[in-house]
């Protein structure tokens, strides 16, 4: 008797996975100058797995080139070892016309394969991009501004394990049957009463999404909750509240999603805000974030002390931490806005959380990141270059910083220049 043999098969699919990034480059005839292999850098993003930053040097990456060029490239910004990639480096003419691509390898053929990145740092791109006579007198350069396209195709290789046939499964609704619920008010054994207005809600709801309605339901010692009256909150934020609850989602409410730079210096009384304060109060840090995100698209050089002071109130942490790197950022600029005034005045202590932002970013500051050094903002006066920032180092962090603090102060109240001691 003979046995069958089984047969197995499995499909190897290599292909790129896209993104592109555009880096818009303002002031241009500043850079130009800084030196010869000195870069203005890109914000770091992310295709493949994988971070990239483009490097724009003014005065060109070689020596030999005598500054006749300007030179462009991409780099590997994160960890990784022989990444394989095609790239794409374009500006943008800023003519009537449409795009015009300068150098472009992206659509090459796959025949001789693409570029292999060793390490990070490792970068590809032109020495001699453009020369820069040329650059000048073309459109491409416009309002001293400047528009470089970048488009990366990370190769990757996967096994294909799809099956022959699938059964699609809808997304999840079971937000729109609890909300069906609040609608009908079937069933509803609570009822809040909020500025005159009254909502009916149930009990088992309420306590299984947050752990401070339990304890009011369940675990007090009153006997009678049928009947609860909420004084410190506005009947259109507990009905937002209600609709998180039972569905899971933001209340679509144009308000709600107003920009908060229009309520200066009374971010406090944003919906958003409002909401956040309602999500603290009653342990929902999932609405808390959803508030925190919304909030932190507003995050400006004008904004950034209040909305600071909104999420160390309600313990938005997520807010908290990028109100604070944005702050250590941009401390210079910062300290001159009316937000800061405020920040010294109610909130001292988080003056105190910011100099340790500072004294950390001075020390984790590598010249090569995505953010300048603050002692850099301070002495460099604006320069794009890092000719001395490496040099500058926090042997002690706060006692160091605290210096700093006290320049910076003094520095912005007398309106010395930058880069003048104090």
């Amino acid at each position: 008797m003979s046995i069958l043999s089984s047969r197995t098969s499995s499909r190897s699919v290599t292909e790129t996975v896209n993104g592109s990034h555009k880096f818009v480059i303002k002031g241009y005839s500043l850079a130009k100058g800084m030196g010869v292999g000195k870069h203005i850098a890109s914000e770091t993003f992310t295709v493949g797995g994988y971070q990239w930053a483009i490097y724009f040097y003014p005065d060109g990456k070689n020596p030999e080139d005598n500054s006749a060029y300007v030179s462009v490239f991409i780099a590997l910004a994160s960890e990784g070892t022989d990444v394989r990639a095609l790239f794409e480096l374009t500006l943008l003419d800023q003519s009537p016309n449409c795009k015009h691509k300068v150098h472009s390898h992206f659509d090459r053929s796959l025949e001789s394969g693409p570029y292999t990145l060793k390490y990070r740092g490792s970068m590809w791109g032109y020495k001699r991009f453009f020369k820069r006579a040329q650059l000048e007198a073309s459109s491409f350069l416009k309002d001293d501004c400047l528009k470089i396209n970048c488009t990366v195709g990370v190769v990757v290789s996967s096994i294909d394990c799809s099956k022959l046939t699938t059964i699609h499964v809808p997304e999840s609704d079971i937000g729109s049957h609890f909300g069906m619920l609040l609608e009908n008010e079937e069933g509803s054994d609570v009822t809040f009463s909020v500025g005159g207005e009254r909502f009916h809600a149930h009990k088992l709801v309420m306590a299984a999404r947050s752990t401070a309605f339990e304890t009011e339901f369940f675990n007090s010692m009153e006997e009678d909750d049928r009947d609860v009256v909420v004084t410190d909150m506005e009947p259109k934020v507990f009905k937002a509240l209600l609709h998180f609850i039972y569905r899971d989602t933001l209340i679509e409410d144009e308000e709600f999603f107003m920009s908060s730079s229009s309520f200066l210096p009374s971010i406090s009384e944003t919906f958003a805000a409002k909401l956040l304060a309602a999500a603290e109060k009653y342990d929902l840090p999932r609405l808390k974030l959803m508030c925190e995100s919304v909030l932190c698209k507003d995050i400006s050089i004008d904004s950034v002390a209040y909305i600071l002071a909104l999420a160390d109130r309600y313990h938005a942490t997520e807010l908290k931490a990028i109100c604070l790197q944005f702050s250590a950022e941009n401390l210079v600029a910062v300290m001159q806005s009316d937000g800061f005034e405020y920040l010294k005045e109610n909130c001292p202590l988080l003056q105190s959380e910011l100099l340790k932002t500072v004294a950390g970013g001075e020390e984790e500051f590598s010249g090569e990141g995505k953010c300048r050094s603050v002692w850099a903002q301070v002495s460099d006066g604006g320069e794009t270059n890092d000719r001395s920032v490496r040099q500058q180092t926090w042997e002690n962090g706060v006692e160091r910083g605290q210096n700093l603090w006290v320049n910076l102060s003094d520095g912005v109240n007398n309106d010395r220049s930058p880069g003048q001691e104090a």
